[in-house]
């Protein structure tokens, strides 16, 4: 992992004028090891080994800050209230029925439904969230065990 103080997650908290403290500096770090979504008590437990001093406040407060930037995402499941993934420059997830566990794909071919919408509706689109629900190969194959 590179320098937390050095990834593009940082350089933006920074140039939009925010400290870059130890227990921020973790959260980032959590999020971008981790290319699932993970909800916020996780990201904390993860945090915690990162910066003993990481409060459960300051990680919701962060991802708070995060989301507001365009940093990460909400992501929504049925089971839990909401995890946060990184945010790539595509915003699509899959997200398990039954484990939960949420991961962001790559989704090419969207262009032309989005300038279909714009030309239907009029609206400058500058952002799209799409959330797929289903189950994980992992969930396929062991359908009692992940329930």
């Amino acid at each position: 992992m590179p320098d937390p103080k050095q990834t593009p997650m940082a350089q933006v908290l920074r140039e939009a004028g925010y400290k870059l403290t130890q227990p921020r500096l973790a959260v980032l770090q959590v999020l971008e090891e981790n290319a699932a979504g993970l909800n916020p008590e996780t990201i904390y437990a993860l945090g915690r080994t990162l910066c003993p001093s990481l409060g459960l406040v300051t990680v919701y407060r962060t991802l708070d800050l995060l989301n507001e930037l365009g940093l990460a995402r909400r992501v929504h499941s049925e089971h839990h209230c909401h995890s946060y993934a990184s945010a790539g420059s595509d915003h699509h997830y899959l997200i398990c029925e039954s484990c939960h566990r949420v991961i962001e794909f790559p989704c090419h071919g969207l262009e032309a439904l989005l300038e279909s919408v714009r030309m239907q509706t009029g609206y400058v689109i500058s952002a799209h969230l799409l959330e797929l629900s289903g189950l994980c190969p992992d969930c396929q194959e062991h359908p009692a065990e992940s329930a």
